[in-house]
């Protein structure tokens, strides 16, 4: 029999838990025939009783397995985390909101069992996200798309299912200290299909992405994944060519036409256009030179305190 391991990322959702793992476990009575199943919560550092009940579920059910960060590390380490315990056929990755939905579980194994290694979530309605987010999110992909050398679905989510060969290419492979794990799935290669969901309301709590994260997570993806930004200096100085003729050109014009004068304010205007330029690719070359000592750093993914259920690790 198949073994299917369930990645579920947790930080501070003791409000959703137990009913997410009712649903869930609801869900697997209609697989069981077919595969045995293991569901991992990573427990991401919560600071309210997310831990306690995770210890309770996995006290009265075996197939729960539990790893406890020593600290709040983010979803992407969470999401590896669980990957690098899974010892299952194949892997789902899920939140534990409910925005991902398990009653697709079923539908994401017969992709898998048709023939995918990489089964994509792709949201087509998301009832908790504004107006603003659909934009920025949309602009995002196509601004990824034009800048990277690999081609991503759009509005994919941490929803994913991954076989066991993609799964260990992730593991030995995909070890970045800055991580994008959707795109990394998408970069290795294999055959993929890409199932289209309404992600509904959350089932209660608040989302855990600010504004300011999800830019960082943007900024932390054009760095995983091209290098056009740094290329974007020698657009600015072809640019700033340009400006200064136009600009000597235009005071030549007015030197001839007026007799003369200082243009002092035509100068004062291009020196602080060239200076915000200079400023915004120093800004650049810094994102991606602290990409570069996290790596030389090779400080740890995440930190495991403890687990339940599972044979400790050193990751």
């Amino acid at each position: 029999m198949k073994k299917l391991s369930l990645i579920v990322s947790v930080y501070n959702e003791e409000a959703s838990l137990t009913h997410f793992y009712d649903v869930t476990t609801e869900v697997l009575k209609t697989t069981e025939n077919a595969w045995k199943t293991e569901l991992i919560f990573v427990n991401d550092g919560s600071k309210d009783g997310s831990g306690e009940i995770l210890a309770g579920l996995a006290g009265r059910d075996s197939r729960v397995k539990v790893v406890n960060f020593s600290r709040n590390f983010g979803h992407e380490a969470a999401m590896t985390a669980g990957i690098d315990y899974a010892t299952g056929d194949f892997l789902i990755c899920l939140d534990a909101d409910l925005q991902n939905p398990p009653e697709l579980i079923p539908q994401i194994l017969a992709e898998y069992e048709a023939g995918s290694d990489v089964v994509l979530m792709a949201r087509e309605e998301n009832k908790s996200a504004g107006f603003l987010k659909k934009i920025t999110s949309n602009l995002f992909y196509k601004i990824l798309n034009k800048m990277s050398e690999v081609e991503f679905e759009r509005n994919v989510s941490d929803f994913f299912g991954i076989s066991k060969r993609a799964a260990d290419l992730v593991r030995e492979n995909y070890r970045e200290k800055t991580r994008y794990l959707r795109g990394f799935i998408q970069q290795i290669g294999f055959k993929h299909s890409v199932i289209k969901y309404k992600a509904p309301a959350r089932f209660a709590g608040e989302s855990k992405y600010s504004i300011g994260k999800l830019a960082g997570i943007a900024f932390h993806t054009f760095d995983c994944f091209s290098v056009t930004p740094l290329k974007a200096g020698i657009v600015a100085a072809a640019l700033s060519i340009l400006l200064t003729l136009a600009s000597f050109t235009y005071y030549i014009v007015l030197w001839v036409r007026d007799g003369g004068g200082s243009g002092t304010a035509l100068l004062c205007t291009l020196l602080t256009f060239l200076f915000s330029l200079l400023f915004l690719l120093l800004g650049v070359i810094g994102e991606y030179l602290g990409n570069i000592m996290r790596e030389v750093r090779n400080r740890p993914v995440y930190i495991v305190d403890k687990t339940l259920n599972l044979e400790e690790k050193d990751k």
